[in-house]
């Protein structure tokens, strides 16, 4: 008899039977508050009716037609919608499903375009699980141990996570600065370095917001040695942070943006977005593949774009975001175990330490599950898994965010016994 592997663990033990909006119900009936929006793919919520309409509508006609074969409408209309949210100057696109592969074509497309090796990312990055994206990714070795040897020319810089250096953050800001500058005159000379990679928001590393001092920063070295700056908005894209991208918030200009989960409600679909001129610099056949730009994909992101505007859920997120952080704050202002709570918009984490400041896995998890046992389903994530992280779908209410912390505020305090 078949089964799932092993190492595919549960975070929840939810057995789901259908899902609306900000809620799921299991297959006894209960319903549970999901403030993980399938780790924030689900942006308009479960089974939004303008998505499932336009996914419906679409499989009646086509189902997939290879794009480098035919073309169809979907993705035309999709194109051309995108053009419409891009930052200014982002208007070629290529499509793939999955984040990875999405982190792999920028890499790809960074490397042939400037002729150099070497790629800087930011320590507590998440790119992805393929090999190229996992030697990127430093928000946890249990996404890259156990294959060695990983790609070459990766370098690390820190990222101004200002809790865990226990600094102010423009302390740890102008450190991380100074360290780059650093990694230039003893590991990777910017002639040799084709593109930064980078998240707005870390998000598997624990949702620390970057901030405006620290991306400009990089904006103004990539200016100065023709260094690309990719912005990985995978997760922090189409809303999410409260404004349409993550970079928003920090004034910046970006050469190449990733872009996946929220793009179309749960459907897979990924792709990266840079100038026409720049795009043009990727090698002959270096971009396809056989799913890339699926025709429901696409049908259900125009109509999850359609959503996003017609229901102002990008104000909505920022302000249900001020709201959800406000009151996990408030929360971890009356517990000791609680070091630190942050975030931009609907990605708000909350870091279990223990008294002397170490992290506290054992609480988090505990937190969690307890958490789960009371209808509020959330995630952990961070380095050391201390991180109890909240991605409500955009569609999210008040009363939907009152709720959850009218539970976070009894799991906290069950679990703590404060």
């Amino acid at each position: 008899m078949a089964q799932l592997s092993p190492l595919l663990k549960q975070a929840t033990p939810v057995v789901v039977d259908h899902g609306e909006g900000a809620y799921l119900y299991d297959v006894d009936g209960n319903r549970h508050l999901d403030f993980t929006a399938g780790i924030g793919v689900t942006s308009t919520g479960h089974c939004h009716p303008k998505v499932v309409r336009a996914a419906q509508e679409q499989i009646g006609k086509l189902i997939h037609g290879q794009y480098t074969t035919v073309m169809h409408q979907p993705l035309l209309k999709l194109v051309e919608r995108l053009g419409d949210v891009l930052p200014p100057g982002l208007d070629s696109l290529f499509f793939a499903n999955s984040g990875s592969e999405a982190v792999e074509a920028a890499l790809r497309l960074a490397r042939q375009a400037t002729g150099r090796p070497n790629v800087i990312v930011f320590q507590g990055g998440f790119h992805g699980r393929t090999v190229a994206a996992a030697t990127m990714t430093t928000s946890g070795t249990r996404f890259s141990a156990g294959f060695s040897p990983l790609m070459a020319g990766v370098h690390v810089a820190p990222f101004p996570y200002a809790y865990h250096y226990g600094w102010d953050e423009q302390t740890a800001t102008k450190f991380c600065l100074r360290e780059l500058d650093y990694l230039f005159a003893t590991i990777s000379s910017p002639g040799e370095t084709a593109a930064f990679f980078v998240e707005p928001v870390l998000g598997e590393g624990g949702y620390v917001p970057a901030n405006t001092e620290f991306m400009q920063g990089l904006r103004e070295r990539a200016d100065e040695h023709g260094i690309l700056l990719v912005l990985d908005e995978i997760q922090t894209g189409f809303g999410r942070t409260g404004k349409f991208w993550g970079h928003d918030h920090f004034d910046i200009r970006p050469d190449v943006v990733t872009i996946a989960k929220g793009l179309a409600s749960g459907f897979p679909l990924s792709g990266i977005a840079a100038s026409q001129e720049l795009m043009a610099k990727a090698w002959p056949g270096s971009q396809g593949g056989t799913y890339g730009g699926n025709a429901v994909s696409c049908a259900a992101a125009l109509a999850t774009l359609d959503v996003i505007e017609e229901e102002g859920l990008v104000a909505n997120a920022a302000a249900r975001g001020q709201q959800l952080l406000e009151g996990a704050r408030l929360i971890g202002d009356k517990t000791p175990e609680i070091g630190d709570v942050r975030g931009l918009g609907l990605l708000v984490g909350t870091e279990f330490t223990t008294a002397d400041g170490k992290p506290d896995n054992p609480t988090a998890q505990a937190a969690q599950r307890e958490a789960a046992r009371r209808g509020l389903l959330m995630l952990t994530c961070g380095a050391y898994m201390n991180v109890v992280r909240m991605i409500p779908p955009l569609v999210v209410s008040a009363e939907q965010i009152d709720d959850a912390l009218g539970i976070w505020a009894e799991t906290v305090t069950a679990v703590t016994k404060n």
